[in-house]
């Protein structure tokens, strides 16, 4: 599906987190209800920098969610509570300058980014405006 300017705010997740949600178990469903909280301003962790911190599968994992206010939100790191406290403040500078570097992506290399799977739309019907 083609991301095209709307007023509905589109919800994606990486490959890599993708892949690691799987494996923990976690549907798009519980992805796409925790991405209606972030827009209802429900979130674990405003870490700044357009970065959030989110709880998922029954407080079991984390999650590190990266916007573009009032357009898109991406799932974009996940780990374990059990297995780490927090991300490092090394990490969250890369979030940070990750999430600024999404938000210059134009409609065509986000279409383009979501056409060579390195981006998944999850939620098609997020209508919550920020």
């Amino acid at each position: 599906m083609n991301f095209t300017s709307t007023t509905h705010i589109k919800i994606f997740k990486t490959a890599w987190f993708n892949k690691h949600a799987k494996k923990a178990g976690i549907q798009d469903k519980e992805l796409c209800d925790a991405a209606e909280e972030l827009m209802q301003g429900i979130w674990d962790a405003e870490l700044g920098g357009n970065v959030y911190k989110k709880r998922l599968n029954e407080n079991r994992h984390r999650s590190i969610i990266l916007t573009k206010t009032s357009t898109y939100w991406i799932y974009t790191y996940l780990f374990s509570k059990a297995d780490r406290e927090n991300i490092s403040e090394d990490e969250l500078k890369a979030f940070k300058k990750l999430s600024k570097d999404y938000s210059k992506l134009s409609t065509e290399q986000l279409n383009t980014q979501v056409e060579n799977e390195e981006l998944m739309e999850i939620c098609h019907a997020c209508t919550n405006q920020i």
